[in-house]
C-alpha cells in the first residue's frame, strides 16, 4: 500500500519549487506520473495551486529530503505515524426523569446487597445521589428505609452494564492493593 502525501498535488508544487529532486521520486512521492510533475515545473500544470510544506505538516524532514536529493535512485519516504483515532466519550450528566429518580434510593439498596466490594462513592456517582444518602441507606436511617424495593440499576436504565463493570474493576483493583499493603504491613511487623 502506497501511502501518499496530504495534498499530493500542492506538495509536489512545494517540492518542485524548493529541492532539488528528480521529477520521478517527486512523482512516486506524490503519486502522481512523471509527466505531471514535468508540468508543474513548466508552469503548464497545478497553475494556481499554493505550495503545501511536507516538511512543517510533518510528513518529511530536511534530511530525507537531503539525502534523496544526494542519491537520485533512492526514494522518499513519508514518516509514517500510525495515530489511533479513538472515539472520546464525553460524560454528560444523564437527564433522569421524575419518574426514574425516586428508583434511585431501590437502586442503592440493589448496589449494596449484590456488590458490597463497592465503595459509598462509587454507588453514588453510578447512580446519581449524593453520598450521604447512600450511607443512610446503608445504615438503615434513610427516611423511607422501610419502603425501598430493591432493583436492579441497569435494568431500569440508571446506567449501562459497562459502567457497573467499569465501577467493579476498579472496586477489585482497590482490595487487591489494600491486600497486598495490609500483607506487606503484615511482614514488617514480623
Amino acid at each position: 500500500m502506497n501511502i501518499t502525501p496530504l495534498m499530493p498535488m500542492a506538495t509536489a508544487v512545494w517540492l518542485v519549487e524548493n529541492t532539488t529532486l528528480t521529477f520521478k521520486q517527486i512523482a512516486n512521492f506524490c503519486n502522481l506520473h512523471e509527466i505531471e510533475v514535468q508540468g508543474i515545473a513548466d508552469g503548464e500544470v497545478a497553475k494556481g495551486i499554493k505550495p503545501y510544506n511536507p516538511i512543517t505538516a510533518g510528513q518529511l524532514t530536511r534530511e530525507e529530503i537531503e539525502l534523496s536529493s544526494k542519491d537520485k535512485n533512492r526514494p522518499l519516504n513519508i514518516i509514517n505515524f500510525n495515530i489511533d483515532i479513538k472515539e472520546i466519550e464525553k460524560k454528560t450528566k444523564k437527564y433522569v426523569p421524575l419518574s426514574k429518580r425516586q428508583d434511585k434510593p431501590d437502586s442503592v439498596l440493589w448496589l449494596l446487597k449484590n456488590h458490597s466490594k463497592l465503595k459509598d462513592s462509587q454507588i453514588a456517582k453510578l447512580v446519581g445521589i449524593t453520598k450521604n444518602s447512600v450511607v443512610a441507606i446503608r445504615n438503615k436511617s434513610y427516611w423511607n428505609f422501610n419502603n425501598l424495593n430493591s432493583k436492579d440499576p441497569v435494568a431500569i436504565n440508571l446506567f449501562t452494564q459497562k459502567d457497573l463493570t467499569e465501577a467493579l474493576e476498579k472496586a477489585d483493583r482497590r482490595i487487591k492493593k489494600e491486600q497486598k499493603l495490609k500483607e506487606k504491613l503484615q511482614k514488617q511487623n514480623v
